[in-house]
């Protein structure tokens, strides 16, 4: 914003002459104030403050189911609030795409997180199959060449910008897993997981196995150790969190004046 700077014309007049005819001295004109600078007022920096925690399925979509009548979508909510803890020990802010029994959309889901800045996204799922107490991270398979517009991403592909950013969430995040858990991998795996695909953020998947234990307290005794795990490969990952530009643009990193 310009600010106008407002000056007043002094007219000058003659002398007063008193009666006696002697000129007397007329009064000092006062200079005009002249116009300040306002301080210079930059943006914000742009770093790693929330977290959008997103338990998977939820509504009439139960996810995987186990024989001891085990529902993914309402063991991933107990996960949630226990690493939601976590995380805000840690100093992020906490964002659920869902607490109760709803089951948002894939979009509704990926808007929780486009609309935020300084923002991951992570997706918490149960697996039906795998090493019972085993935990794995994924992140979107590589998206083949755009044949788009320079600087236009169409939503289907907003997360091809975060892959190389989703790869280091992912592997940190994994290294704090295998060593709570033997038996998982040592680094972070691709799978086309549909709801990282539409996210524009560092977006990871953690998947816990399974389903198919032979009881439900088997799951629950891994709850601290995904929150920890989770929580630590976060705090791990914030230095490294930039905001990729669009093509032609330089990419945002912590303390840079936008």
């Amino acid at each position: 914003m310009f600010f106008a700077a407002t000056h007043t014309t002094a007219v000058a007049q003659a002398p007063a002459t008193p009666q006696n005819g002697t000129p007397t001295t007329p009064p000092a004109v006062p200079t005009p104030a002249q116009p300040t600078v306002p301080p210079q007022i930059s943006r914000p920096s742009v770093g790693l403050n929330t977290v959008v925690l997103d338990p998977a399925h939820g509504g009439v979509d139960l996810g995987a189911r186990g024989t001891e009548g085990i529902r993914e979508s309402e063991v991933v909510l107990q996960f949630a609030a226990q690493i939601k803890q976590a995380l805000e020990a840690q100093g992020f802010q906490v964002i659920l795409t869902r607490q109760g029994n709803d089951d948002p959309s894939y979009d509704d889901r990926s808007a929780r997180v486009n609309g935020q800045r300084g923002a991951i996204f992570i997706t918490l799922h149960i697996a039906s199959t795998g090493l019972t107490g085993t935990a794995r991270t994924y992140v979107m398979t590589d998206f083949a060449p755009a044949s788009d517009a320079p600087g236009l991403i169409p939503w289907d592909r907003a997360q091809a910008p975060f892959l190389g950013l989703s790869h280091k969430l992912g592997d940190l995040v994994q290294v704090e897993l295998a060593r709570k858990f033997r038996g998982s991998p040592l680094g972070a795996e691709t799978a086309p997981v549909r709801q990282l695909r539409t996210t524009a953020a560092p977006a990871i998947a953690v998947e816990i196995s399974s389903v198919s234990v032979e009881s439900r307290a088997e799951l629950d005794r891994m709850i601290p150790g995904v929150a920890e795990a989770i929580a630590r490969g976060v705090a791990a990952f914030r230095p490294s969190y930039v905001v990729p530009g669009l093509p032609g643009t330089n990419p945002i990193t912590p303390g840079a004046q936008l």
